[in-house]
């Protein structure tokens, strides 16, 4: 550019010397025919004319003059920006903010929702579920798995997989991992294939193969050491000595952050239809869309249901786009953090166009000489853009700069579950992003401030006392407009504000149904108990941990549960049934109390009887009930605060020889046993852990939300780990301690250690768990009350910045009123009731906006509605009081103006 620039400059100096050279020929052939050497040098001056004009023509052939002069505009943008310093920095600050908080927010959303998935054709991958035909999503079951990969005729694949977390030992520490079934199309449909030895073999995917796994590429750099040679590397995953064939690309961590993928095929199929157990996993065929291939799997859903009638719960299926799939939780919310930050961009350019006017206003003069030279309006309205993006550019930089340590604290306050959140980052679409914003803000200022200080006679302004005085009035008029816009968006984020508040609150004042203080978890990994000497180990274990666990200093209760409340989103849930001893004859009992393994030949009879026993029982609604599955201890109730309503708590008679208990949950007992005493009834439960056994109820308990705080309480039935442990896949021991937490847990810690060193267990406050469940909520909420925050604080500093040019403007006026009598009343009143009537408008039309856009909240609310009164008139108050403290000082100050000087003004 600089070569080019200065090779303009020799053409120049070249035009010059040759304009010069003709000038100097025409004067000699002048001279010498007789003329004066001044009357030939005149002569040939008008002859050739303007010479200006000549070398403008001649420039205009060389091309790049736009850009010449987009530089000059620039370097005159400069001067004047630099002319008003004020202006000029509280400008580019409030571009600087909107810019930057967009960014920061888009950076989110293009992570999160925008950027394509790091696989092959990932518009193909699409999760596949079973329908209920009434909408709601089930996993697959094995046998409806089967059918529909064979049948369908839409994907080229479809797998199956589970994630859970597991305790893995074999690399340099014990960690608790992500652990992935896999069965054989999942690595195909993803497209991925292993980068270091290889991947699963026909004979390591059938039942009792020898357990082999695959690894992520940070789990071998990390704790394997990097070793190529993986014959050498062994891990123990679930108690089973497991060799690690593979290692899968850096990156790729599909499902849920997974580190060892194993083959599902190495545990037995489930032949139930109803047990939905697995996720699904296809990709599509060419040219099929999702909405030909749901479809396609809806008509086999719909031929397997009037197949297999009550046997099978599926009647449709749902084909979502993977994407679309990971990210379907966050995404209302993010739209809404974005549009609630468009809209803080809103106010801040709305603040800089009052700025901008109030500067064009005063440039009246030169705006009006430059058009008597011959500016066109065209030529005006580009120097503003010339200004408008110098100072989007310079605000546009700093807000990026900004933005870059904004998303950081994005990721680090952002709920910890957010799919996708390790790709938020300020890249190159980010980037360009900004760089469109800030074009398009420094357009859109520029064009309108031009185009409104330029309307009209502009040479007119010439004349004194022309147009000056009523034009000020037309951008009072307009800035009062801008106000109005200002607050009527301002007052839409404070409401979205102020319900996202409330629901909070909301929340916070729900009873859970249990107690946090002085509560100590430890969440630990246990491997799967099948076989007969694994519960009993399982028992032992447990009962040494709980024994041992009591006797550290200031522990006064200890308890545990495989599904610690708000805590896990890996509740157990399935339909239950109501069975009468009574009713049964000796055979049945017979056939329930005894424990049956699938995997025994001399067993298979006795299972095929034992399936068509309680088919009969389960196709009775008067019968069958639908609960939630936890297996507990008895100091569970006790150190949770949980109260118990009715009958008695698990105790030392209920060992795995004695009849099998269970306590309820109040409104199970509200609703299946209603009018009812539900003590002493018998239900089964087998299809939650494998064990036909039916359970005595011996208790109701307190209802408790699990699941969430802001979800009505579930049906539950527990069951007890002495009788049941087989379930028991991840305990976590609560403790209720009045020591100090950080002493407690480290002694906790080593009596883990001294148990099983290879189980390592994650530490934490039951307070610190329930904080934890309500992070969305409040993630949302601070970034929402820190838009409207900023917001208010640029609408506060327009409405002053508009009312004290307009009183500046207005000296004259306010001096003629106060010589003529105005009282310092009269004044204070005439300013504030203008400001005031515009805040009016601004809130009228705000309040108006928010009954409308609030409604794209409602998902994000708590027992709160989207047009909750309470909310509205406060922030509305809230704003019309921070509106009358803004214009009370321009106000203020209209009222000491000096009626002598200002009858001199202008």
């Amino acid at each position: 550019m600089s070569f080019r620039f200065w090779k303009r400059d020799r053409k120049d100096a070249e035009l010059d010397e040759e304009l010069q050279a003709h000038l100097r020929m025409a004067t000699q052939d002048r001279t010498e025919r007789g003329e004066t050497r001044e009357q030939a040098e005149g002569s040939a001056r008008r002859e050739m004319g303007n010479q200006g004009l000549i070398k403008e023509a001649t420039r205009n052939m060389w091309g790049w003059t736009w850009l010449e002069r987009l530089l000059q505009d620039m370097r005159f943008g400069a001067r004047i920006l630099r002319k008003n310093p004020g202006t000029t920095f509280v400008s580019v600050l409030t571009l600087a903010l909107g810019i930057s908080a967009s960014t920061a927010i888009f950076s989110v959303v293009y992570g999160v929702l925008l950027r394509p998935l790091p696989y092959y054709k990932p518009e193909q991958i699409v999760q596949v579920w079973e329908g209920d035909g009434r909408g709601a999503q089930m996993p697959l079951a094995d046998p409806n798995f089967e059918d529909i990969r064979t049948q369908n005729h839409s994907l080229q694949g479809l797998a199956e997989f589970s994630v859970g977390i597991e305790s893995v030992t074999g690399g340099s520490e014990p960690r608790r991992l992500a652990v992935a079934g896999v069965s054989r199309d999942f690595f195909p449909v993803m497209g991925v294939s292993p980068v270091v030895g290889r991947g699963f073999l026909p004979d390591e995917r059938h039942p009792g193969a020898a357990s082999t796994a695959l690894v992520s590429y940070s789990y071998w750099q990390q704790q394997l050491g990097g070793l190529t040679d993986l014959s050498l590397l062994h891990l123990v995953i679930e108690s089973k000595a497991t060799s690690v064939i593979g290692v899968l690309p850096p990156g790729f961590r599909f499902p849920n952050h997974a580190d060892v993928w194993l083959a599902r095929e190495v545990d037995v199929p489930d032949t139930s239809r109803s047990a939905h157990n697995w996720q699904g996993i296809g990709r599509l065929r060419d040219g099929v869309s999702p909405q030909q291939a749901q479809a396609d799997l809806s008509a086999i859903g719909r031929q397997l249901k009037q197949r297999f009638g009550q046997e099978i719960d599926m009647q449709d299926a749902a084909v979502i786009p993977l994407r679309a799939a990971l990210t379907g939780d966050v995404r209302p919310a993010l739209l809404i953090l974005l549009g609630a930050v468009g809209f803080l961009l809103l106010v801040g350019c709305a603040n800089v166009m009052n700025l901008l006017l109030a500067q064009a206003s005063a440039r009246e003069g030169e705006l009006a000489v430059r058009s008597a030279l011959g500016a066109s309006r065209g030529r005006l309205v580009w120097q503003f853009l010339a200004e408008t993006l110098l100072l989007s550019l310079v605000g546009g930089s700093l807000g990026v700069i900004a933005a870059y340590y904004g998303v950081q604290a994005l990721v680090r306050i952002a709920p910890p579950n957010t799919p996708r959140l390790e790709g938020v980052a300020v890249n190159l679409p980010v980037l360009l992003f900004a760089l469109g914003l800030s074009m398009l803000v420094s357009v859109a200022l520029g064009v309108f401030t031009a185009l409104r200080a330029t309307s009209g006679d502009v040479q007119g302004m010439l004349a004194e006392g022309g147009r000056g005085q009523s034009n000020a009035r037309g951008s009072q008029r307009l800035g009062r407009m801008i106000i109005a816009g200002q607050l009527a968006m301002t007052l839409v984020l404070l409401v979205g504000a102020g319900l996202l508040g409330r629901s909070l609150l909301r929340v916070l004042s729900v009873d859970p149904g249990f107690r946090t203080e002085q509560v100590l978890t430890i969440d630990m990994a246990l491997p799967f108990a099948g076989a007969d000497a694994d519960k009993i180990h399982r028992v032992q274990f447990m009962n040494a941990l709980f024994d041992r666990l009591r006797l550290l200093p200031g522990v006064n209760e200890v308890g545990g549960t495989n599904t610690l409340p708000l805590a896990t989103d890996s509740y157990s849930d399935g339909g239950f049934t109501e069975i009468n001893r009574q009713q049964l004859s000796q055979k049945e009992q017979s056939l329930i109390e005894r424990p049956i393994d699938p995997s025994q030949e001399s067993d298979q009879a006795l299972l095929r009887e034992l399936i068509a026993f309680w088919d009969r029982y389960s196709h009775d609604p008067t019968h069958t009930g639908y609960a939630d599955y936890s297996v507990v201890s008895e100091g569970y109730f006790r150190t949770l605060g949980i109260p118990v309503l009715r009958g008695r708590l698990f105790d030392g008679r209920d060992v795995a020889d004695a009849p099998h208990v269970a306590l309820i949950s109040e409104s199970l007992a509200r609703r299946q046993w209603a009018g009812q005493d539900p003590l002493g009834h018998t239900i089964e439960f087998g299809n939650m852990d494998g064990d036909p056994r039916l359970l005595t109820i011996v208790g109701v308990v307190g209802d408790v939300r699990g699941r969430s705080v802001e979800a009505a309480a579930r049906p539950t039935i527990y069951v007890n780990y002495r009788q049941r442990p087989q379930t028991v896949r991840s305990l976590t021991v609560v403790m209720r301690a009045s020591a100090d937490p950080a002493t407690t847990l480290a002694a906790a810690l080593k009596t883990v250690h001294m148990l099983d060193p290879t189980i390592p267990p994650r530490l934490n406050t039951f307070s610190e768990v329930f904080s934890a469940s309500l992070h969305a909520r409040r993630f949302n909420l601070i970034l929402v009350f820190i838009f409207a925050g900023s917001a208010l604080l640029l609408a506060v500093a327009g409405i002053y910045g508009v009312l004290a040019y307009a009183v500046a403007r207005r000296t004259r006026e306010i001096g003629v009123r106060i010589a003529l009598g105005a009282s310092t009343g009269n004044v204070l009143g005439l300013v504030l009731g203008q400001a005031m009537a515009t805040a009016l408008i601004g809130v009228a039309a705000g309040i108006l906006g928010s009954f409308i856009l609030t409604r794209l909240m409602r998902s994000l609310l708590f027992e709160i509605s989207p047009s909750d009164p309470l909310t509205f008139a406060g922030v509305a108050l809230l704003l019309m009081l921070v509106a009358a403290l803004a214009a009370y000082l321009p106000a203020r100050r209209a009222t000491r103006v000096d009626p002598t000087i200002a009858l001199r003004y202008e």
